[in-house]
C-alpha cells in the first residue's frame, strides 16, 4: 500500500493579495461584513481618522477580531494575537495587522461598555433582515463562574471568626516576643516572631475594612478578588459566579438581548429582562415565555400584561407532582362570603388579615376535629385547617390558568430548544462556563460577544454565507 508524505522543503505560490486567502462562501466574510453594518457610535466606540497621535489600530478592525475569535472560543488576548500571525482567516480579516496581545486586551478594557451592545446591534440588524420577529419571546438563565474564588468570599460571620483568630494569634505573638526578650534569645528568632506579627496585624486591618464594607453598603458577602460577583450554587457546587440572561425570538432562535447580574437566582429578573429586549425591538412582544425559576408574583405584577401574555408555569405546575387530597388547590374559594370550602364540605372563615401584604389566614376551627379527614388533612385541635390567601392570589391562579391553556402549553414546548440551545453553546462548543473578566461591566461585554457570535452563527446557518452578506450591504 501507496502513502502520501509531506515535504516541508516544496516551493509554493501563495496568493499574490490577502483578499485571496480565503473563499467567497467563508464565514468570516459574515463577520466582517455584519461588524461593518453596525454603528460604532451609537455604542460608544469613536472613530476620529484625524486624531493627532500615534497611529492607533483601525477600532472596527479590533472588534472584528474580539466578534470573530469569540465564535470559536478565543476569549484570551494573547490566543487572538497567536491567530493573528498563523490563522489566514485572521490575516484577510485584519487586512495583515499584527497586533500585540497588550493592545487587543487594553481595546477590551476600554470598551467594555461598548461591547455590550454588540448584541444589540446584531439584533437591530437581524430585525432588518427579518430574521427576528418579536412575536414570542423566550428567556431563560444560568449560573457561570467568576473570575474569583471562594475563599475570597467574605461574611460577617467569617469576619469575625477569623478575627477572634486573629486575635489569639497575635497575643500568643506578643507573650513569646515577650519571652525571647527576658531569655536575651537569638536576635533571628526575634526578628521572625516580630514580622509575623506585623503580617497578623496587617490581617486584622483587612479583614476589618471588609467587615466595615459589610455592614456599611449593607450587603450578606463580598468578594475581595471580583467585588461584584455573588455566591452561586449550581450542580457543581457553590462558588463564586454570575447569573447569565438571554432572551430568544421564536422565529428563528436569535437573541433579542442577554445581561449578566449578580443574583443566585433568577426569580427578579423577568420584568427587567423583558423590558430590556421590548426595548430593542421597539414594541412589546406579543407572548413572553419563562420557566418556574422566575416565579415572583410581586415582580410579574409590574409587566403589562394588556399588551404582553406572560406564559409561566408556578412550581407545582412545573413539578408535574401529583395534587395531594387536601392540597390547597383542592380548596374552593368563594369571593361573596370571602371563605374556602374543604373537599368535605367545611368552610373556613378568615381569622386573620395583614393589612400591608394583605395576606389572609383561613382557619377551619374546632369543626374539623369532628371531620372523619382529622389527622390526614389537619391535626391542629383548636384552630383546624389553616389555608393562606396571597394579596397577589388572583394574579396568581390567573397565570396558572393561562399556562394550562392548549395553545401556550404548545408555545411552551418550544422554550427548551430555542433558548437553553445558547447556553448549551456557550459551556460546551466555546468552553465558556466560566468568565474571563471582573466586574459587571466586563462580564456583560463577554457576554454580548458570546451571544453577537452566535446569532451571526446561527444567520449564516439560516441564510447561508453569500447570502447573508449580500442582504448586509442592503441594509
Amino acid at each position: 500500500m501507496a502513502y502520501r508524505y509531506g515535504n516541508r522543503e516544496q516551493k509554493v505560490l501563495l496568493p499574490p493579495s490577502v483578499e485571496e486567502y480565503v473563499p467567497e462562501d467563508a464565514p468570516v466574510r459574515a463577520y466582517d461584513e455584519m461588524i461593518e453594518s453596525m454603528d460604532l457610535e451609537e455604542m460608544g466606540i469613536v472613530e476620529d481618522r484625524n486624531k493627532i497621535g500615534c497611529p492607533q489600530y483601525d477600532p472596527r478592525a479590533m472588534l472584528k477580531l474580539w466578534t470573530y475569535g469569540c465564535s470559536y472560543g478565543f476569549r484570551s488576548s494573547r490566543k487572538l494575537e497567536r491567530e493573528c500571525h498563523y490563522n489566514l482567516s485572521f490575516i484577510w480579516l485584519m487586512g495583515g495587522l499584527k497586533p500585540d496581545h497588550k493592545t487587543i486586551s487594553e481595546f477590551r478594557r476600554k470598551n467594555k461598555k461598548a461591547l455590550g451592545r454588540v448584541l444589540g446591534q446584531t439584533a437591530r440588524i437581524s430585525l432588518e433582515l427579518d430574521l427576528i420577529v418579536g412575536n414570542v419571546l423566550f428567556m431563560d438563565g444560568t449560573r457561570l463562574r467568576a473570575n474569583a474564588s471562594m475563599r475570597h468570599s467574605w461574611t460577617e460571620k467569617r469576619c469575625q471568626r477569623e478575627l477572634a483568630g486573629v486575635d489569639k494569634r497575635i497575643e500568643q505573638l506578643l507573650s513569646e516576643i515577650d519571652r525571647e526578650d527576658e531569655g536575651e534569645a537569638d536576635e533571628g528568632s526575634l526578628v521572625h516572631l516580630r514580622e509575623e506579627l506585623k503580617d497578623r496585624e496587617q490581617l486584622k486591618d483587612r479583614i476589618q475594612g471588609v467587615l466595615g464594607r459589610l455592614k456599611e453598603e449593607g450587603r450578606s458577602s463580598l468578594n475581595t478578588t471580583d467585588e461584584d460577583c455573588v455566591r452561586v450554587r449550581s450542580p457543581q457546587g457553590s462558588h463564586a459566579g454570575y447569573t447569565g440572561q438571554v432572551v430568544a425570538d421564536d422565529e428563528h432562535g436569535l437573541l433579542v438581548s442577554s445581561d449578566v447580574v449578580a443574583e443566585n437566582n433568577d426569580s427578579q429578573q423577568f420584568a427587567n429582562q423583558l423590558n430590556q429586549a421590548h426595548e430593542v425591538l421597539g414594541q412589546p412582544s406579543e407572548v413572553a415565555v419563562a420557566d418556574a425559576g422566575y416565579v415572583d408574583y410581586e415582580r410579574l405584577q409590574e409587566v403589562d400584561h394588556s399588551r404582553t401574555k406572560v406564559i409561566i408555569p408556578s412550581r407545582i405546575q412545573a413539578a408535574k407532582k401529583e395534587v395531594k387530597p387536601f392540597d390547597k388547590s383542592r380548596f374552593v374559594y368563594d369571593e361573596a362570603t370571602d371563605t374556602y370550602e374543604c373537599p368535605a364540605g367545611q368552610r373556613l372563615v378568615c381569622g386573620k388579615m395583614n393589612k400591608k401584604t394583605k395576606e389572609r389566614h383561613y382557619f377551619g376551627g374546632a369543626g374539623c376535629q369532628e371531620c372523619e379527614h382529622f389527622g390526614q388533612c389537619t391535626t391542629h385541635r383548636s384552630k383546624g385547617r389553616m389555608i393562606r390567601r396571597f394579596g397577589y392570589e388572583e394574579f396568581r391562579e390567573g397565570l396558572e390558568r393561562c399556562y394550562q391553556e392548549p395553545e401556550s402549553q404548545e408555545i411552551y414546548r418550544r422554550r427548551q430548544e430555542r433558548v437553553e440551545h445558547p447556553f448549551g453553546h456557550f459551556k460546551r462548543n466555546l468552553n465558556a462556563g466560566h468568565f474571563m473578566l471582573r466586574g459587571l461591566d466586563g462580564v456583560r461585554a463577554e457576554m454580548s460577544l458570546m451571544a453577537a457570535s452566535f446569532n451571526i452563527t446561527r444567520m449564516i446557518t439560516i441564510l447561508g454565507v453569500t447570502d447573508l452578506v449580500q442582504a448586509l450591504r442592503r441594509i
